[in-house]
């Protein structure tokens, strides 16, 4: 493969790491979103080199739907003991238990939309005032309406037209009591930037993300893995394929792509040559045409 100019990551690596920089600034009890996926292992990765040689000034938060790839789970446990950080993990299982919520039941049944109350409700109890994700504006046309400081409201909700203006990168964190911010230190990665940085700095990631066989079936024009969490509807047929993740979130959800690809070179090269978002195989979105903008506007990620 042809050698890659890594010079613009610079610039995206420093502007990240003046966010993080700028969240512990303003804010007093940040949490960075923790999902075991690409964007954020990288976040977390920026923000050891923002706090270096000081451990990471705020705890990692993960929203369990329970319904999660056991490698994703295993890789988090493994990153937080070598960090030695605190991780807060919200359980939609509890939330379900609590009646909270209420679980879906049958074949296309998926927790993921009931993320976020889990999410609204441990933001709450942790007196959490920043929450940090991984959202990037090129995977999904909401998130490419999302500032840097995305300010919520008393109720977690967003408001696409009342957001603060950032000109020269000046954030704005005050807030009301009640509400809180959403920041994205990552909004002007693209996939390709985030692949090309995890090759420049040897990022370790969940096997996940690389070629394997795994059991899939087909729904909705998505391929989604085999799982325990999963009801097939009488006409859908299980099979072996030679698969990867492009994203990673709720197993119940999250599509697969035909791939052998399983170096970081050959990602890199099918990433660069691929005409659908990373999104575009998550089974979840499929459900509206604005179905990421409706649970934004709910409070979630």
């Amino acid at each position: 493969m042809k050698s890659i100019s890594f010079k613009h990551l610079k610039t995206l690596e420093d502007e990240s790491i003046y966010v993080l920089r700028e969240t512990v600034a303003q804010f007093e009890n940040p949490a960075m979103l923790f999902s075991g996926g690409k964007d954020s292992i990288i976040m977390v990765h920026l923000a050891r080199k923002a706090f270096y040689p000081a451990k990471l000034p705020f705890p990692l938060m993960h929203i369990d739907t329970g319904h999660n790839f056991p490698e994703t789970i295993e890789f988090r446990d493994n990153l937080v003991k070598e960090l030695g950080a605190r991780l807060i993990v919200g359980s939609v299982q509890e939330s379900i238990d609590k009646g909270r919520v209420v679980d879906e039941t049958g074949p296309g049944a998926t927790r993921n939309w009931l993320q976020t109350v889990t999410l609204l409700d441990t933001i709450k109890e942790h007196k959490i005032d920043a929450a940090i994700g991984g959202g990037r504006r090129d995977e999904e046309k909401a998130r490419a309406k999302e500032r840097f400081f995305s300010h919520r409201d008393i109720y977690g909700q967003w408001d696409p037209k009342n957001q603060r203006p950032e000109l020269w990168n000046i954030f704005n964190g005050r807030k009301n009591p009640g509400e809180h911010f959403r920041v994205f230190p990552i909004s002007n990665w693209t996939e390709l930037d985030v692949w090309q940085y995890i090759k420049k700095e040897e990022i370790e990631l969940p096997s996940l993300y690389f070629s394997h066989k795994r059991k899939v079936f087909d729904r909705d024009g998505v391929t989604l893995a085999f799982t325990g969490f999963i009801e097939l509807f009488p006409d859908e047929k299980v099979y072996e394929n030679t698969i990867r993740f492009r994203t990673i979130g709720d197993a119940t959800c999250t599509g697969t792509v035909d791939s052998t690809a399983n170096t970081i070179d050959d990602i890199i090269a099918e990433v660069a040559t691929a005409r659908v978002t990373e999104r575009g195989n998550r089974n979840d979105d499929k459900r509206s045409e604005a179905a990421m903008e409706d649970r934004k506007l709910q409070g979630y990620f």
